[in-house]
């Protein structure tokens, strides 16, 4: 008999997000899938996975797809994160997507592909005899679509297909599979006031705001064990406060819901939950820096922050990024303010490639 897929989504999803076991289902809302809820890339994970204001690029897939809205020509990323690695548990992180602009549907076209290595476990019998080893690992396929709403508000849609593999099936017919599948899609806005004073200062083309809602879909099933997706409100706005020849400094900052509840009773099933879910107080907060010197080098800063009740992680990120022609790598530093946490020296590197440098946009 297979270890039950419960108990290793409990293991896993303490592993995934970096907490004790409480802590992470806290933090998850005892939904299913939580990689999902990983930041993929460089650049917003050191600037305190703040992303869905200020995403305009191949990366906005994850952080607010109607950021693709406003990407010109062609661009792919490819990320990795050796994920906890003072644990040593073969666990890690990568994603990879691409996107470009298709003048016969009027907006950018995109897709991404998002894998977690959950290591390897031991298949026992009832008696607890040791039956061999088997991998686990999860996984989700995207495609996305996003066009210009108005000359500066950009929105966007990705489908997503997600399967968790957790364990192997009991017997020969597939019966006590730990397999579970799903299906989502997320929503995505961005507004780039290209005119826009308050109280007399000019804001135009510095303010950024967007707002993205994650992870909507049915729930994922193991056995006769149910978990909904973990569906999430990210609100995020970025703001320019430096650009010249040689400087070009943004500030960012994100609030994230997750619209999960579950209680003695069960789990309040999509659209119902978008309204009981905030009966749990608690968001996360994330708040980013950026810094880059004539657009070869970058430094970047953030801090991230979330209530006991909701997992109670609180970390600083520090990383850097260089460019050279229609070449970028980032990567991001975890520093947490909690001694021994498992998120610590976590990092992550990121790969870009802009095809629009080309033509020297």
């Amino acid at each position: 008999m297979i270890q039950s897929a419960k108990a290793l989504r409990i293991a896993l999803a303490a592993f995934l997000l970096g907490c004790g076991t409480t802590e992470a289902l806290a933090q998850a809302g005892g939904a299913a899938v939580p990689f999902l809820l990983i930041s993929p890339n460089a650049r917003a994970s050191a600037m305190g996975d703040a992303g869905t204001g200020i995403a305009t690029d191949i990366n906005a897939l994850y952080w607010n797809p109607g950021g693709l809205a406003f990407m010109e020509e062609r661009q792919a990323s490819l990320s990795f994160s050796k994920w906890l690695p003072q644990f040593n548990a073969d666990l890690f992180y990568s994603y990879g997507a691409y996107g470009q602009y298709v003048e016969a549907v009027e907006g950018t076209m995109a897709v991404n592909f998002i894998l977690m290595n959950l290591g390897e476990f031991t298949k026992t019998d009832i008696n607890g005899n040791d039956l061999g080893k088997f991998r686990s690992n999860e996984f989700t396929l995207g495609v996305s679509y996003a066009t210009m709403l108005s000359d500066d508000v950009g929105g966007g849609i990705q489908l997503r297909y997600i399967q968790s593999n957790l364990a192997e099936a009991a017997n020969p017919q597939g019966e006590g599979s730990g397999v579970g599948v799903s299906v989502g899609f997320d929503l995505g806005v961005m507004w780039r006031p290209e005119d826009l004073s308050i109280a007399g200062l000019d804001i135009g083309d510095k303010l950024t705001l967007g707002v993205n809602l994650q992870n909507v879909g049915p729930s994922v099933t193991y056995n006769e064990q149910s978990d909904p997706l973990p569906t999430m409100l990210r609100m995020g706005a970025g703001i320019n406060v430096v650009r010249d020849e040689f400087n070009d400094l943004t500030f960012a900052i994100d609030i994230g819901k997750l619209l999960v509840r579950r209680d003695s009773n069960g789990v309040d099933k999509i659209p119902k939950s978008f309204a009981t879910a905030w009966e749990n107080p608690g968001v996360e907060l994330s708040i980013g820096a950026e810094y880059w010197y004539e657009q070869l080098v970058a430094l970047r800063a953030g801090y991230f922050t979330e209530p006991e009740s909701i997992g109670n992680r609180e970390y600083l990120t520090f990383g850097a990024g260089v460019r050279y022609d229609i070449f970028g790598l980032d990567f991001s530093f975890i520093n947490p303010m909690e001694e021994n946490h498992p998120l610590a020296n976590t990092m992550r590197f990121t790969l870009m490639v802009d095809w629009a440098a080309v033509a020297g946009k």
